[in-house]
């Protein structure tokens, strides 16, 4: 893929931001990470992201929040939504939002890049 790819990740835990970050950049994408997901949102009127990896549950607005966000507002963004605290009910409900992919922690982080790369080019092919 020749376009940069552009991810936003946010998790209330740090080292789950840091390692991604770490991963995603060393790979050649471009990320931004956040712990706080109102800032995260603040980030997405500002800045055009291809890919989006949320955290489900955190305080403030959640997972679901930031998808219906995405899905409501005039983004390009895929979403894959990552949770620890996973329920068929939660699946069930961002499926019908339209994420990408919901998945549970752990994860490889090789896993992870092959799914950002193809969420990725499902919103690039979405933007022209």
């Amino acid at each position: 893929m020749s376009q940069e790819i552009k991810v936003l990740v946010l998790d209330d835990e740090p080292v789950v931001c840091e390692r991604l970050q770490d991963y995603l950049e060393k790979k050649g994408m471009t990320v931004e990470a956040y712990t706080e997901s109102q800032r995260a949102l603040d980030r997405l009127n500002e800045k055009a992201f291809d890919v989006i990896v949320t955290d489900m549950k955190m305080e403030g607005p959640t997972g679901m929040d930031v998808l219906l966000a995405v899905k409501r507002g005039s983004y390009n963004s895929e979403v894959i939504i990552i949770t620890g605290y996973g329920s068929s009910e939660d699946l069930r409900e961002a499926e019908a939002v339209g994420v990408f992919e919901y998945i549970g922690k752990p994860f490889k982080m090789s896993d992870m890049y092959n799914l950002v790369k193809k969420a990725a080019r499902r919103a690039q092919k979405r933007s022209k």
